[in-house]
Formats: structure tokens, sequence, C-alpha cells
């Protein structure tokens, strides 16, 4: 593009045919001697090679003539002066584009070069053409370097060699050449330039690799247009895009240069779209670990289908990572839940498999099994339409038989059921924006060491973080904030959960959850619960309470240390076993709570914070610690900080091993536990049998089953006031309850023990 259309800027001198008074034999400034009324120059009207021309006869060694007007010389543009001329009579000079270089205020900038390539004419009636460019830049072809300083020239020619000869000189061409240098000078190409259409509907792949491949790390333009590409295409230079591309679903698109969410909502214009073709080129391409969102606010009107947005895959197992930005729900109907319902048979001998399913076709993956006898968060792992048979998350405890259950299909944000398996996926620093219509991520169906890290989870409808099969293998949450739509409910009719876990090894860590009805439903074993901040009170004063954190199977190997337990409880059970009564299993074992803040206000006064709740015979605790623990209450104060829950069975207190109940610190708790139990009995008569009562504070209510030492407090004496040197022996388990320990000395004795009971047997 020419600056005389872009600036209205007038390069091109006049003919000779208006007129000699412009055109100067000196330099052509301003006073200087013009070729009107000179003796040596003459317009010719009529030339056989030239429809009009100035003829001159060479009379001193360099015969100048320069256009008198001011040609602008503007950063950036590059002029081309172009002249041809012929020799008549006399003798042959030769001839060469010239120009005066001219300053701001009109004075002379020197020490430029203010000439172009000579050229002799060698015979008389031979048109020659020379030329040359001037500009500011010192660019390869660029023959007069003038640099910055000045703005104008008065432009022409020089006639140099011997006087005498008579030449005749066409109208001076000046033209914009600018255009010659931007493929070089500019650092970017347009994909128009490399036949790209444009219109939506011819393929313009081969331009776009085109104009990559001609970029050599320049930046491409895929300028205004809707661009039709056909198949892959991957970009190894930077791209700006002013238009838009579409391809089909399942072509890939890389942007090697410039791999962020922003450069893909440009390149496609829609965000929902963008994002899924960028995770696309995440997971087909090599180059990148990480897809940075840019911190852009990405709009859903629905469900994100992860697995489909990559075809091609169904499994994988490389470290990629979604950072930086927020997904936000639009107000659709495509976030309602499926609800479907079917009758299906159970048996425990084939314990994770429903039979028979009727209607199996219509059931989703990812669907919540709901039904008698269905523990909290069993999913549908996989559906076999043609066996009619279900696969589930987890096992069923008391489902047995044929029923009808219910199957309700949560809509998540970002859905990653449709994998078989997906290792090392991490997203961080992403809020899910759920505003009480979605929910936030649900994990594939099996998979290693998936990663939440710093991400908000805001308001989701049902759920924050689903497994619905063992896509939580190592599963990784820190440091996020799960805030729930559920607030202002009364806490037992929440019915939202921030996440579950099916498998083994997972950390959650650090994080906060406010308001829902459970933080954390917990099947699988070797998980490290620390540093989380969750709570779910209410308004309504001596309200009852939900469990913050459900531990689902008996055997789990669980740490819970340093967490902020509020207004909610550690509920363990064993709703997630097919098999509910106790067998060969270890039973409830393996939990360590130490270290934590359990808080409540205004609860109930039987409310506790630690609840055991077996749903089968012949349970027992079998290695537990809670140590270190600060238990307290504001505004009610309460009966005891442990319970079990016998609604469907009570523990075999007489099996207990390995538990550990010491060191807590106790706030308006009627009754403080410890195992061991240190009591204080005093004996204000003599009597040979002296009976401790232990109850209540043996942990959980359980029974006195040893005695670890007991120490008597200054002397015992007999009736006669004689001390007595002698030592009791034990007898364990008294009482109705078992709870009592019973001293019996040789003789009738009086006075005050310290005696250290234990509700367990020695290790």
């Amino acid at each position: 593009m020419s600056v005389e259309i872009t600036e209205g800027v007038t390069l091109m001198p006049p003919p000779f045919a208006d007129g000699l008074n412009v055109w100067s034999s000196g330099d052509g400034t301003p006073g200087s001697d013009t070729y009107a009324s000179a003796a040596n120059a003459a317009f010719v009207p009529a030339d056989q090679d030239f429809s009009g021309c100035l003829e001159v006869q060479k009379t001193a060694s360099t015969q100048k003539i320069r256009y008198m007007g001011e040609t602008p010389l503007l950063p950036g543009v590059y002029l081309r002066v172009t002249a041809r001329v012929k020799a008549i009579s006399g003798n042959l000079p030769s001839v060469r584009i010239a120009g005066w270089a001219g300053a701001a205020g009109g004075g002379h900038v020197s020490g430029v070069e203010e000439t172009g390539p000579s050229t002799t004419l060698s015979q008389y009636g031979e048109v020659v053409e020379v030329s040359a460019i001037v500009g500011v830049g010192n660019r390869t072809g660029v023959d007069m370097v003038w640099g910055a300083e000045p703005i104008y020239g008065h432009f022409g020619i020089d006639l140099t060699g011997q006087t005498g000869g008579v030449v005749r000189v066409d109208d001076i061409v000046i033209e914009d050449v600018t255009n010659v240098f931007l493929r070089t000078m500019m650092g970017t190409i347009d994909v128009r330039d490399y036949g790209a259409i444009g219109d939506g509907i011819t393929d313009d792949r081969a331009a776009f690799e085109a104009a990559d491949a001609a970029a050599a790390g320049r930046t491409v333009i895929v300028s205004d247009g809707e661009y039709y590409l056909g198949d892959d295409m991957t970009f190894e230079s930077e791209v700006q895009f002013e238009g838009t591309v579409t391809m089909p679903v399942d072509a890939i698109f890389v942007l090697r240069r410039n791999f962020h969410l922003p450069a893909y909502i440009d390149a496609f214009g829609d965000e929902e779209l963008a994002f899924k073709k960028a995770f696309q080129a995440l997971l087909d391409n090599a180059d990148h670990e990480s897809l940075d969102m840019g911190g852009r606010i990405v709009n859903l009107t629905g469900p994100i289908d992860m697995q489909a947005a990559v075809a091609n895959r169904t499994t994988y197992a490389t470290r990629r990572v979604i950072a930086n930005g927020q997904f936000s729900a639009e107000d659709t109907p495509a976030w309602d839940e499926d609800v479907v319902t079917s009758q299906a048979s159970y048996s425990a001998s084939n314990n994770k498999v429903l039979s028979g399913v009727e209607n199996a076709a219509n059931i989703p993956v990812g669907a919540l099994v709901e039904g008698n006898g269905v523990g909290r968060e069993v999913y549908v792992r996989a559906v076999n339409v043609g066996a009619q048979q279900i696969t589930l998350s987890d096992e069923l405890y008391d489902a047995e038989g044929t029923q009808t259950f219910t199957f309700r299909r949560f809509k998540y944000m970002l859905d990653f059921s449709g994998f078989a398996d997906l290792d090392k996926m991490t997203i961080r620093d992403v809020e899910f924006n759920c505003r009480g219509r979605a929910s936030g991520v649900m994990l594939a169906t099996a998979g290693l060491i998936f990663q939440v890290r710093d991400c908000y989870f805001t308001k989701p409808k049902d759920r924050g973080l689903t497994s619905p099969g063992e896509g939580s293998q190592g599963l990784l949450v820190d440091r996020c904030q799960f805030l729930s739509n559920e607030g202002d409910d009364v806490a037992t009719s929440r019915t939202s959960i921030a996440l579950n876990v099916n498998a083994n090894d997972a950390k959650i860590r650090n994080n906060r959850a406010t308001r829902f009805r459970h933080f954390a439903v917990i099947s699988g074993s070797g998980a490290i619960v620390t540093g989380n901040h969750f709570f779910q009170g209410d308004n309504v004063d001596g309200g009852a309470r939900t469990a913050g954190i459900v531990l689902g199977k008996t055997s789990l190997r669980v740490i819970f240390n340093s967490n902020y337990v509020d207004n909610c409880f550690l509920e363990w059970t064993n709703e997630l076993d097919s098999d509910p009564d106790q067998s060969s299993e270890f039973s409830f074992s393996q939990l360590n709570i130490t270290d934590n803040t359990f808080y409540c206000t205004h609860a109930a006064s039987w409310f506790s914070f630690i609840v055991v709740k077996p749903l089968g015979t012949g349970h027992f605790l079998n290695g537990m610690v809670v140590q270190g623990n600060t238990f307290r209450a504001v505004g009610v104060v309460l009966d005891r900080v442990d319970r079990v829950d016998t609604s469907f069975a009570d523990l075999d207190w007489g099996r207990t091993k390995n538990v550990t109940f010491s060191d807590n610190m106790f706030n308006n708790i009627t009754t403080a536990v410890s195992n061991p139990l240190v009591k204080t009995h005093v004996e204000a008569s003599t009597a040979q049998s002296w009976i401790v009562d232990c109850a209540p504070n043996l942990p959980f209510g359980g029974w006195a089953r040893n005695v670890e030492s007991v120490q008597a407090i200054g002397a015992i004496r007999t009736d006669a006031n004689v001390s007595s040197h002698q030592m009791p022996y034990v007898k364990l388990e008294e009482g109705s309850n078992n709870d009592q320990v019973e001293l019996v000395w040789d003789r009738p004795v009086r006075g005050e023990v310290m005696i250290r009971v234990r509700m367990d047997t020695p290790i």
C-alpha cells in the first residue's frame, strides 16, 4: 500500500509538459536557476519514444536536473526514483539518479549518499532507464541511505562526463516501494498472501502451512475472515488472529509458540470450543505440559466431556496441567441431572456388580446409585448393556437380592469419566464457579495421581470433586476452597458433598470447606487428611450436625492430623463393605486422630465429635489413636466427645485391642475420656473388696479389660489403723456393664489408690 493512498502524500513530480519553471539546474532549492528560460534546454512535445520530454545540452561537468518540489521522506517509507533518457547527438554522457537531502527548517543534511548508481550512454537513440531507492534504513537494495534526519528531498538526475552532448529525458517517476521490503523488514506475514480465502468453506490449510513455513520466526497474521481447515494444523510460528478458524472435531490445532487459552479463544471465537481444542492439543502434542488459561473466564453452557474432546484417546499417562483461569456455569437446562430407575439384583459374592439390570442402556457411567443397603457415594463405574450388568465403584452393605435402584447423574463442568484410565493430570489455580447449577469435576474411572491444587469450587449444586471409580488412586487435593451452595440451609437438609475417594493413598491437605452435608467420603485406605478446616454448622440452637468426614470401611490406615473440625464430626463406618458382619477382617483398625481442633457451637448436648457406626455384628476396635486433640463446645455442654452409633449393632468390647486415647483437652465436655484411664479411688471404710467404677470415662463406653498399675497414695490401713503393705489382686470386667474393676485385698483395709485401667488387651 502506497503512502500516497494511506497518508495522502504527493510523491510524483509534475510532467515537463506543465512547465520547466519547477525544474532546477542546481540543487532544486528555492532561488536556484530553472530550465524555464535556459538556452541549453527545451520541452519537446513529441518524440518517438517519449510522449513529451526535456531536451538538454550538457554544458557543465555535472549537469543537474532537480525537481524543486519537496518530496517528503517518511520514517519506514522507501522511495524509488526512476528516469528514462537517451542520447541524441554529441558526446555520450553518464547518467545517475541524484537528490538533495533537506532537514527541518530548510537546511542541507550533509554526509549522506545523494547519488545512485551511474550508467554510461553507449549509443544514440537507445532508451536507458536508471533508478535508485532512497530511504531511512540501511537495508539491502537501498542505494541512498539517508537516516532519520532528512525529512524531504529534491530529486532528479545528474549527467556527468564530457560536455557538448544532447540528451532527452522522459518524465521522472517517484514511487513508494516500501512493500518490496515488507517481507523481510516487518515482523508479520499474512495467510491471505499465501492463498487463504477465508470464506469458511474453502480448505485453507495449505495456505496456512505455506505462511507458517515462510514466516521464519515472524508472526503469522490470520486476517479478518473465517478459515476452514480440513485436517490437523500445527503452527511453528507465533500467530495473531484477527479472523477465526473452523475445523473438524477430530482435527488437532497446535499453536507451538503461543500455546495458551487466550490464543485459542482468538482462533475459534468461542470459549468452550477453544478450551476443548486447546485441551485436545495438550494431550496430542508433546511440546507442552501445561495449558495456561491466561486468567480467562470460560462460560460453559453445559458439561465438557473431556475424553470426547480428545476422541482418539481413552487412556493417557503423561503429566499434563490445566492452570490459571475460571469456568463459570451459564443458566441452561444442560446442567439438569438425569435420573433413571431400574430393577437390578445384587449378590455379595460378586460384590461390585449389579446384574439383570433393566434399561441398562439408559444408565450413564458416573451416576450416583441409591437404594436400600447402598452406602454413600457409590457410583456407576461401567455399564455392560449386552450382559445387563453394572460395575460399581464400591460394595453395597445390605442390598442382597433384587430391588429397584435410582441412578442419579449429576452434571460436571469438567467430566473426565469417559477416560478408561487417566494418570498424572493436574488442575491448579482454577475456579469452578458452579453457581448452584453445576457440579465441579468428575475424575476418570481409573487412574493415578490426579492433583487439584489451589482451586476454588464455588457453590457446586451437588458435588465438588467426584471419583466414580479408582481414578482417585493417589489423589492429591491441596489448598483448595470448597464453598457450599447450601450455606443457609439446616445442616441435616443439605445434600451436597465436597469430595469423595474410592481408591488408596489419597492426600487431602490444607483445604477449607463450608457448610456441605459432608466434606469428604473416604473409602480407600492409606489416606492422609491433614491441615483442613471444614465447618458445617447452622443457626438452629441445639440442632443436629452431620459428619464432616465419613470413613466408609473398617481397616483404613488413615492419618487424620492437624485439622479444624468445626460443627461436624468424624464418622467411621463400614457401609461400603458387602459383608457388614465381622468375619476374618481386621475390623475397625488403623486410624490415627492426632493434634486436631474439634469445635462446635449450640449443638445438641448428645452431639459427639468421633462416632463409630458398625453396620454388622462382631466388630471391634483394633488399632486406634486419639491423641493431642482439643475438644471444645460453645453455647452447650456436650455429654462426651466419643460415641458408638448402635442403630445397627454395637461393638464387641471383649475384643478391643491397641487403643490409645490420651493427652487430649476437653472444654465444656461433661465426660472426659482416656485410655489408659487413670483414676483415684478412696475407700473410706475398711473392706476386703474395693469396687472401682471406670464408667463413663473409658472411650466409647468400653469395658475395663486390663489394669496396668495400682499405686497406694499414703498408707493402706486396717481397722486397727495399722499400715498394711500388701498388694491386692484385680478382677476385670466387673459390674453389669463390664466397666468396673474389683481390687481384692487379703484383709479388710481402707485408704486411697491410683489405678491405671485399660479398655483393651495388651499388645
